[in-house]
């Protein structure tokens, strides 16, 4: 039986991995709908993007909807120097054939959760959680559709990359993620504790240029681009593939090891704003809402990018 997924995301170099991914993944993941938030660019960008890669999938069948173009509170911060003025440069993108549906992003969420039975659907988080919180503010009846929220976000011991405290995806919108590790539902985070130990080297960006498919061209394209901020910054052998861990995970769980602790977001102005507060040794004694991941087998997860790409066109 397929697992019924939504992926809200924020194209994004990384997203378009993690779409691809689970667009190629058609046998086992059923993919309802892709829902764009502002993020890594802003939202007229990232749901241009969502559309280009179902065109580069062939799936223009693939709604697409737009969903919120700030964050809950904060006003909006983008990411254009890590991933270009487009959010997915290093491929030359045709003119578009997937069509945005007019919905609403948090509408149609809504919507598909309310008729889904209860615990059906996977949300697959890819960017801030701007979408999902309100959702679950404006319709908290909708949370009984949803099984599981696996995202990419936060970071421990890696601590954050976009402030001393916070990554990118939870620091956009804190309040949002606040929400939604407080909604009490199943909660899997990939965070950079994972991401920045799954590096894309040289070796691996050529292993998807050697498809010879449009797909692993786009792929090699995108992240000979993508690796060029990490690789300055960290002087690591390869930029870290963070979003496509989350479908990643879904596909083949036992390429990462984590486990079961409170996490709390830290919401107040300051320095630590967005920090993911992992009680990893257990020192609050209160009850886990979040499986964390910590380890991940890198090979076997570009293994599984390479071989799944590979069906693509």
């Amino acid at each position: 039986m397929k697992r019924a997924i939504i992926i809200d995301t924020d194209p994004g170099q990384d997203d378009a991995l993690a779409i691809l991914l689970a667009l190629a993944a058609h046998e086992t993941l059923e993919l309802r709908g892709i829902v764009a938030v502002a993020g890594n660019v802003p939202l007229p960008l990232t749901q241009l993007n969502a559309r280009r890669l179902c065109d580069l999938a062939g799936r223009p069948d693939m709604p697409v909807y737009a969903g919120c173009e700030r964050p809950m509170v904060r006003d909006l911060i983008t990411a254009e120097y890590v991933h270009g003025k487009t959010g997915l440069d290093g491929y030359d993108w045709p003119e578009v054939k997937t069509p945005l549906q007019e919905q609403h992003g948090v509408d149609y969420l809504i919507e598909a959760l309310r008729s889904a039975s209860e615990g059906e659907i996977t949300l697959c988080t890819l960017g801030p959680l701007t979408n999902i919180a309100m959702a679950m503010v404006k319709a908290p009846d909708c949370k009984r559709g949803i099984g599981e929220i696996v995202m990419m976000g936060g970071g421990f011991f890696e601590g954050g990359n976009t402030s001393p405290a916070a990554e990118f995806n939870i620091l956009v919108d804190p309040h949002a993620a606040h929400v939604v590790f407080g909604s009490g539902l199943p909660l899997t985070l990939m965070p950079l504790d994972v991401t920045h130990k799954a590096l894309a080297t040289k070796e691996r960006i050529a292993a998807m240029q050697a498809l010879g498919n449009e797909t692993g061209k786009a792929c090699a394209g995108m992240l000979s681009f993508f690796n060029r901020f990490d690789v300055e910054k960290y002087g690591s052998l390869g930029g870290p593939l963070h979003d496509p861990c989350v479908i990643a995970y879904l596909l083949e769980p036992s390429l990462f090891g984590g486990k079961a602790i409170p996490v709390q977001i830290d919401i107040a102005p300051g320095l630590t704003l967005g920090m993911t507060v992992m009680d990893w040794w257990g020192m609050t004694k209160k009850p886990p809402n979040c499986t964390v991941m910590k380890d991940i087998d890198a090979d076997g997860y570009f293994k599984l990018l390479t071989t799944m790409f590979a069906r693509l066109p």
